[in-house]
């Protein structure tokens, strides 16, 4: 896997990834930037909310769950001093659907922060404290 991150002015920056795609990073105008991009750190967080939700959606497509809709909301929390690691993290899935049945989305979590999640379980292994949490919201067939 490769990517390239160039810098643009100030505190922004293009990344690139090997698979061609690009995206803006940026810092606050205090710190030199224009506010145009997620900050770097907010990009590590969503890349392990991306790879997480990858396997979680996998997992409850292959058991043939009617997801309707599923989100990962993440919390963070950073060490004060530099260098400002993450040192707390949870990630609560919410998943819509109809019939889900409760087991398969405990399992789906369970196996992508345990098994398959190489970036949650990345952090993990670097010290962070990891939780995962989920919760069904019952739609109706339609």
């Amino acid at each position: 896997m490769e990517t390239t991150v160039k810098w643009m002015d100030g505190a922004m920056f293009v990344g690139e990834s090997g698979s061609g795609h690009s995206v803006v990073m940026d810092g606050p105008p205090d710190l030199g930037g224009r506010n145009l991009g997620p900050r770097p750190m907010e990009m590590l967080l969503l890349g392990t909310g991306g790879c997480a939700m990858y396997d979680v959606m996998s997992m409850l497509q292959k058991s043939r769950q009617d997801v309707r809709d599923c989100r990962v909301e993440m919390q963070a929390e950073r060490a004060d001093a530099v260098p400002a690691v993450f040192t707390k993290l949870n990630m609560h899935f919410v998943v819509s659907g109809a019939g889900l049945k409760e087991s398969h989305v405990k399992r789906a979590v369970e196996l992508s922060a345990e098994k398959y999640c190489s970036a949650s379980i990345m952090l993990g292994a670097a010290g962070v404290e990891m939780s995962h949490s989920y919760e069904v919201v019952d739609s109706e067939a339609g």
